[in-house]
């Protein structure tokens, strides 16, 4: 049986400084190898400090880095993974007030919404439009978004390293 290689990038949106150690040992640990952050200043959140580290490994890595990261307190994340042999892509998305979302993504990036959940927006929202659109904008994580959207821009132009997980 072969292992599929996926590929994504790990996005530490803001993270206080006495965590970012504990965040590389993390991501260390999922990798299994040794992993130095190029640690920013964050001006979106003075006092905290973002970094971007591209990904290749065996798929389901962008899951189990989420998973590992989503337990540190005081941390806003992406994760992504992109389509690859037999598999979705994914994006998780994390902040402190609204803890972790997770969407499957297509090849361009684009959140899919499933046609249950489609239904079941319409279903809950029968006779109230705004129920609809309030379950749509949960599936699509506009709430994640919103949050995130001034620490990605303060990220712009930000050097991205390249790690390949052995094995």
């Amino acid at each position: 049986m072969s292992v599929h290689t996926a590929r994504g990038v790990l996005h530490i949106h803001s993270a206080p400084a006495a965590l970012c150690p504990h965040i590389e040992w993390a991501v260390s640990s999922v990798v299994d190898a040794r992993v130095d952050f190029q640690w920013e200043p964050q001006p979106a959140e003075p006092g905290t400090y973002r970094a971007e580290l591209s990904w290749r490994g065996p798929q389901g890595v962008g899951a189990t880095l989420a998973s590992t990261l989503r337990s540190l307190a005081h941390l806003r994340f992406e994760v992504t993974e992109d389509p690859s042999a037999g598999c979705d892509g994914s994006r998780w998305s994390h902040t402190p007030e609204l803890g972790i979302f997770h969407a499957t993504t297509d090849v361009h990036g684009n959140i899919m919404v499933s046609e249950d959940r489609v239904r079941y927006a319409y279903e809950m929202g029968a006779g109230d439009p705004s129920v609809v659109y309030q379950e749509l904008s949960l599936a699509l994580g506009e709430a994640w978004d919103e949050e995130l959207d001034p620490f990605r821009h303060a990220a712009e132009g930000a050097p991205v390293r390249w790690l390949h997980r052995v094995g």
